[in-house]
């Protein structure tokens, strides 16, 4: 099994091609196709499904791929430690897309600019499908709201922020000194599908108070809830980071009375593996730009 098989085997995995796969690899179709054949004879079995012009994974190739990836990601981490460079190379980041536009954005503008020959690709996923890319060792670094709960992760807390009610700017509550659970029993809540753990936070927090909040609406995206909010469509519970990069009028953000609902931010990444020296870059900035926000 030759390194460069895999290589070819994992892009055509990638890109369901083996036309597309060898354009993207500089190598001939022909030579593309007969070093996945020698793969799949080294293996013992076929890796991929030619329907016509598509390709489909096997069950062994299924198998392979997160292998493959594996392989293949370890020989570019061991380059990028060999670099006589240590503040160049590749840098994965994957994220809950809560966290991406309103806080990974503002680490990755100070990141760039300390370190301008990195390169940083984000990932940005609901947290399951994150913490498998961590596992898989897909993703380097992860910014997540925790708590995690992997015994392969290691897990570090950033901050802690509150969950705020928003609300539109015409609504009644919006002059109450003080908003409560009760004021909101009538309401129509907005709310993220269950993928996402921000909602696990929200209603976590309501069932521990044994509020049970009236769910007319779940969407895919954090923008979504604020416009349905503004249009008057009802109310949420949503991170504090968002109210900071907010300059929308039509919608107010008000705290809960009492024990306000919290959630903390954690940087995450695979317990058997060691940073490398542009990760350790990057936690270290990471972790700057957090110590105002505890």
């Amino acid at each position: 099994m030759e390194l460069h098989q895999l290589r070819y085997f994992a892009k055509v995995a990638e890109l369901g091609s083996f036309t597309r796969a060898a354009e993207a690899c500089f190598v001939s179709q022909p030579s593309l196709s007969q070093q996945i054949i020698k793969l799949e004879r080294n293996i013992g079995r076929p890796l991929f499904e030619r329907l016509g012009k598509r390709v489909l994974l096997t069950e062994a190739g299924n198998r392979l791929k997160p292998l493959a990836d594996q392989v293949l990601r370890l020989v570019e981490e061991a380059k990028g430690r060999l670099d006589d460079d240590q503040n160049a190379g590749r840098l994965v980041i994957g994220a809950a897309p809560t966290v991406v536009p309103y806080f990974l954005v503002q680490v990755l503008g100070e990141f760039t600019r300390r370190f301008p020959r990195a390169q940083v690709e984000i990932v940005e996923d609901v947290t399951a499908s994150i913490v498998r890319k961590c596992l898989d060792f897909e993703i380097d670094l992860a910014v997540l709201p925790m708590p995690i709960g992997h015994h392969d992760l290691r897990s570090e807390p950033l901050f802690e922020e509150e969950l705020l009610v928003l609300l539109p700017a015409g609504h009644p509550l919006v002059k109450k000194a003080k908003i409560t659970l009760d004021d909101l029993q009538d309401e129509p809540f907005i709310l993220l599908n269950d993928a996402h753990c921000l909602t696990g936070s929200a209603l976590g927090f309501c069932q521990q108070r044994r509020f049970r909040p009236i769910i007319t609406s779940r969407v895919n995206q954090l923008a979504t809830i604020q416009e349905l909010v503004s249009l008057g469509q009802g109310v949420s519970l949503v991170p504090a980071m968002a109210r900071a990069a907010d300059t929308n009028k039509s919608r107010v953000y008000r705290s809960l009375a009492g024990e306000r609902p919290m959630r903390t931010i954690g940087l995450i990444h695979q317990a058997q593996r060691m940073p490398s020296p542009l990760a350790d870059h990057f936690i270290r900035t990471i972790k700057e730009i957090s110590k105002p926000l505890i």
